[in-house]
């Protein structure tokens, strides 16, 4: 390795590494079939990733766990259903515009989680929800979201969206990883340890603005840009200027935004890799309306690190420039050096 570059075997080899990383900053081994999700069915982060089993008046149960390939939970999806949790108890005028997440252990992706509420707070604009998730009698997450009414404001500004080529122009994951599996000198413990990847069902489909950086083969600022989409539709229940139910689509949103964002506070180190990553706590806030089953560009940058700890941040934009959703996360980072002439 020189000059902050790769070299292709390490290349592959961190391919497969980040994006098992980036599919779990608290998850588990997968229950894939290997066939990819059907577009014109309804998206299964609806069906079955944040559907919840009401057990009683406030609270729920999760069974259904989208567990890629490390040893705990996502936290996006507990993340998500917590916020499913929370909206259920709130009226359909109101709409989540925050919320605040601590990860207090990691989840078992054995056993179901149970989501308590807590009623905090009705206000005449504001709605405050508490939820506990909870495993094994502990919580796993606790989180707090804030749901408004609706109201005009002539305050409204935002930051421009970053210009990049619209994602017609760029290549799926699953593209990037069928490119180096065409490779003639691919090593075959690389082309399985790809082919896992490829047979792993991902419920958000990504297209990394540039491949290059989103996978650490070249070093670089900590930041990183990609579109991102549920795979399939989500239906509007509760349909308000055509925008569809909002509530489901800020759910799926937290969801994604847990995606690949922490991971963002590794790009100027190309010379090491993660040794165990958690999320510590994450936040998000909703500022407009959006289809999470439409692409929207996530741009994720990190604005500190250190103490084994790293700061990341992420906007969710909408295709037509309108900022969507804002997020931070902190987690630990422990690393380790990649090795000179790393081989698979």
């Amino acid at each position: 390795m020189a000059d902050g570059k790769v070299s292709e075997s390490d290349a592959v080899n961190r391919l497969i590494d980040i994006i098992e990383s980036h599919n779990s900053a608290e998850d588990d081994s997968s229950e894939s079939s290997g066939a990819p999700y059907p577009q014109d069915l309804r998206s299964v982060l609806v069906t079955s990733v944040l559907n919840l089993e009401q057990l009683d008046i406030d609270l729920y149960r999760g069974t259904h766990h989208w567990v890629p390939r490390t040893q705990r939970l996502f936290g996006g999806q507990i993340i998500g259903q917590a916020l499913v949790a929370a909206a259920k108890s709130v009226s359909d005028d109101l709409y989540a515009h925050s919320l605040h997440c601590y990860f207090v252990r990691a989840g078992d992706p054995k056993v179901p989680v149970l989501y308590q509420v807590d009623r905090t707070r009705d206000g005449r604009s504001f709605t405050v929800r508490s939820v506990k998730a909870i495993q094994h009698g502990q919580p796993i997450l606790i989180c707090q979201a804030s749901f408004q009414l609706l109201q005009p404001s002539p305050l409204q500004h935002q930051f421009p969206m970053p210009v990049v080529p619209q994602p017609e122009d760029l290549p799926t994951v699953e593209e990037i990883i069928q490119r180096y599996l065409s490779k003639p000198d691919l090593t075959e413990s690389a082309k399985q340890g790809l082919n896992k990847l490829l047979a792993t069902e991902v419920p958000i489909e990504v297209k990394p603005v540039s491949p290059a950086q989103f996978y650490r083969h070249v070093s670089g600022q900590p930041r990183r840009l990609f579109w991102a989409r549920a795979r399939g539709h989500i239906d509007g229940f509760c349909s308000h200027a055509g925008e569809g139910n909002m509530k489901l689509h800020c759910c799926v949103a937290a969801y994604v935004s847990d995606f690949a964002l922490l991971g963002t506070v590794l790009l100027p180190y190309p010379k090491y890799k993660a040794r165990f990553t958690a999320s510590l706590d994450h936040a998000m806030w909703f500022h407009s309306t959006f289809r999470s089953d439409e692409w929207m560009l996530y741009e994720c940058d990190s604005p500190w690190a250190g103490s084994s700890r790293g700061l990341a941040q992420g906007r969710l934009w909408r295709r037509d420039g309108v900022l969507a959703a804002s997020c931070s996360q902190e987690g630990v980072l422990r690393v380790k050096p990649v090795p000179e002439n790393s081989k698979l």
